[in-house]
């Protein structure tokens, strides 16, 4: 079912909020598949988007931030948690308990600037509410539209970001157009403009779905298995929906539904990167979604969470071929006993390289807390490995963390775009999270080399070094192996309190005034929120850090919070732009920069 897109209906009007006074507010508007009109409506603080374009000329860097409004459905999981105890919160979660309305945040990161760190625009998404706004593509390049998922309301929009720092919509997918997955999770954007996303959920309805290439699939339903991969055009409009589901199933030991399958799986593809030069796309499967959130306080299975990554041939782009699902292999930490923390153990995340002389990809595991890597993705079966261990990163991020990986909720993991070396954001250890007398580890990000490795080549056989003890894990394998070069904490000295997701820039000032891409990103910026509902929710900071050409880390002392003077832009505020709407929940962000700017 295509949408059908109205030209945009444009307006302007003044309004006012008690922290923001004369804010512009700019609407555009497009009409959906449903025959309704879904709109994009940015609320410009007039004196800072001024101050922004100050005397000395310089041109505007701007971090996006793609955020959902808190209310009383995320807070709740806390205070169940938190039982017994008083489920009170006072005249502010009172205040945040309704839903208002989720957007993307735009916010200076132009170093130097005398706006920078504040948030100039909030561009607020409706009429759908509760998105709980999850994933964008992974970075941005000049023209691209930015495609951003919804994640409980199975929308993907599609934005027009080329006159920063306002925003238009260029369309929007309802669950009606992708009835073969649901949950959408993260985008991968192809040299065409056109996008592939990651739909983690079964398809909408229950029993048997008929892809328009005549396969067919048994689901659970909504959030549940298996989960599909869809191509977008540039205006979020559906040109194809692939399974990721195998005909015959998966491991049935390994791979656990809610409700059970008579053909088991493990497809719920949440990270996607592809290498169109090799006509091949990476998906790492991570969890069947709803069961995560069913039950905050204990998890009904450990086997709910995947250790696959599926491979596809996409030289036809438009009908991506599932090729191969690997199953990463457990490591010498694994404990039969707790198989939710073995390494293999929740494949969140996967990134490719990216020279024309590399064929590899990395993939890392949420629970399991390891980094794995094939050297060839091309492979009829990609070969994959264990190469480092969280824990080995644990004490480089804050001295008084112990080196047990487990549980280290890693989140964004990235090759730099010279592939010198791989970003990383852990959110660290929550306390208790291994038994009760467990202390938990402060989260943070770090940086490793992996010149060695990829120099290595593209057959397993010929790395040198392997994680196959304890203590190699605590201190990595060895040879060819990655080592940190760098890494910095995220609220030091607090478990669990460290950033889910990340971004580079990469995006450097020239000579002549105007910004230009860079394969060496000087800074990166992370969010300290996953899914509130998960039970995993965080303090909803935003930081940037400085990085060195060298992979050293630290935290950008100058990015401070508008309203506290703090380090870290908090989405925990009374207020605005759009209104008093109390909390919001950072999940994901991309730097960004206006056409006019960019060269």
């Amino acid at each position: 079912m295509a949408a059908v897109l109205a030209v945009g209906a444009v307006t302007y009007t003044g309004s006012a909020t008690s922290a923001y006074a004369d804010v512009q507010v700019v609407k555009d508007a497009k009409k959906a598949a449903d025959g309704k009109e879904y709109w994009v409506q940015n609320h410009l603080v007039s004196k800072d988007v001024a101050a922004s374009r100050s005397a000395d000329g310089q041109r505007k860097k701007w971090l996006l931030v793609w955020a959902g409004d808190e209310n009383i459905a995320d807070t709740l999981v806390k205070d169940i948690k938190n039982l017994p105890g008083s489920l009170g919160g006072g005249l502010n979660k009172i205040k945040n308990a309704l839903p208002g309305p989720d957007f993307l945040a735009v916010i200076d990161a132009t170093q130097g600037s005398p706006t920078y760190g504040k948030v100039v625009n909030t561009a607020t998404v409706g009429p759908l509410v509760e998105n709980e706004p999850h994933h964008m593509q992974y970075v941005w390049h000049k023209g691209d539209t930015i495609y951003a998922g919804a994640l409980f309301a199975a929308a993907t929009y599609a934005f027009d970001v080329s006159a920063l720092p306002q925003l238009k919509l260029k369309g929007v997918s309802l669950p009606t157009q992708t009835l073969g997955g649901s949950v959408p999770d993260a985008y991968w954007v192809l040299k065409d403009g056109t996008a592939y996303g990651t739909y983690m959920g079964g398809p909408v309805v229950p029993g048997p779905h008929t892809y328009a290439n005549g396969s067919t699939v048994v689901g659970n339903g909504f959030a549940g298995s298996p989960g599909e991969v869809v191509h977008f055009d540039q205006n979020a409009q559906v040109l194809s929906e692939s399974p990721a589901a195998t005909p015959q199933g998966d491991n049935k030991k390994l791979c656990d539904n809610l409700p059970q399958l008579d053909k088991p799986t493990c497809a719920n593809p949440h990270g996607i990167q592809a290498r169109e030069d090799l006509n091949t796309l990476v998906t790492s499967d991570y969890a069947e979604p709803r069961n995560i959130i069913l039950d905050p306080v204990k998890q009904p299975s450990p086997y709910l969470r995947r250790p696959t990554v599926r491979t596809w041939d996409i030289s036809d782009r438009n009908k991506p071929k599932l090729k191969a699902v690997s199953y990463l292999p457990d490591g010498p930490r694994a404990d039969p006993a707790d198989p939710l923390h073995a390494e293999s153990r929740a494949v969140m995340e996967t990134t490719v390289t990216n020279l024309p002389g590399h064929k590899g990809a990395f993939a890392q595991t949420m629970q399991g807390g390891a980094v794995f890597y094939t050297p060839d993705i091309t492979a009829k079966e990609p070969h994959w490995i264990q190469v480092f261990d969280d824990g080995a990163a644990n004490k480089a991020i804050h001295p008084n963390n112990d080196s047990n990986g487990g549980g280290s909720n890693g989140g964004w993991i990235q090759t730099s775009p010279d592939d010198k070396y791989l970003y990383r954001a852990i959110t660290g250890r929550s306390k208790g999270a291994l038994g009760p007398d467990d202390p938990g580890t402060t989260g943070g990000v770090y940086v490793l080399d992996i010149q060695k490795l990829l120099a290595a080549g593209d057959k397993v056989e010929n790395i040198n070094g392997r994680i196959d003890t304890k203590e190699k894990s605590q201190q990595g394998g060895g040879g060819d192996l990655p080592t940190v070069v760098g890494a910095a904490p995220i609220n030091p000295g607090t478990p669990g309190g460290g950033p889910h997701w990340g971004a580079y820039d990469n995006f450097v000032l020239g000579d002549d005034g105007f910004y230009h891409e860079t394969d060496k990103p000087q800074h990166l910026a992370v969010s300290n929120y996953f899914v509130a509902r998960s039970g995993l929710d965080g303090d909803h900071k935003v930081n940037l850090l400085n990085l060195g050409q060298d992979g050293k880390l630290a935290v950008d002392q100058n990015f401070r919070d508008e309203f506290t003077g703090q380090v870290g832009i908090n989405f925990n505020r009374k207020t605005w732009p759009h209104g008093s709407f109390g909390n919001a929940k950072p999940h994901s962000e991309l730097f960004v920069v206006a056409d006019a700017d960019l060269k």
